[in-house]
């Protein structure tokens, strides 16, 4: 007995991953993030790798989306936890960098995921939203979340930043 594989490919592209973080100093957080938004600066590789977008930045919150595919499944079939900690991180990480201003950065310090309801290629889109919880002049705690279109919880995450200024 033979096996029928069908074979999916999937391809993208990215820019030199140096020059966007060299365009980061220059300007405050909000306005890097708000450059990325709106076209101006490029989306960093991780974007592109897992095919997510900025919807909405401000001071202090940031708002990513994600139309869940094939691609991010995990070997039982549905998104990667992986992909759940990539928004998370990342929403929580932005939201931080929003409201620092030209020449200070930030890293992620720890990254607590709640995995809470399962997505999938027919979830639909979702929207991770991170938002600063407190900020003091060493570190920053953020929290995100991950809503579908109904506004149903599918994952959470908590993180602490460390902010490095020069």
């Amino acid at each position: 007995m033979s096996t029928y594989v069908v074979v999916r490919e999937r391809s993208y592209r990215w820019e030199d991953p140096r020059a966007l973080a060299a365009q980061a100093p220059q300007r405050s957080g909000l306005a890097f993030l708000e450059a990325i938004r709106d076209g101006e600066l490029p989306p960093p590789p991780i974007m592109a790798t897992i095919g997510a977008g900025v919807e909405s930045v401000e001071e202090g919150r940031v708002v990513f989306v994600l139309e869940p595919a094939e691609y991010h499944y995990n070997p039982i079939g549905s998104v990667h936890g992986g992909v759940y900690a990539t928004l998370l991180d990342s929403s929580c990480g932005c939201a931080v960098q929003s409201t620092l201003p030209a020449g200070v950065g930030y890293t992620s310090l720890d990254l607590s995921v709640r995995f809470l309801r399962p997505m999938s290629a027919d979830t639909g889109p979702v929207r991770c939203e991170g938002i600063v919880v407190s900020s003091g002049r060493r570190t920053a705690l953020a929290r995100a979340s991950i809503t579908d279109a109904a506004g149903r919880l599918l994952g959470e995450a908590t993180s602490s930043c460390l902010i490095m200024r020069p």
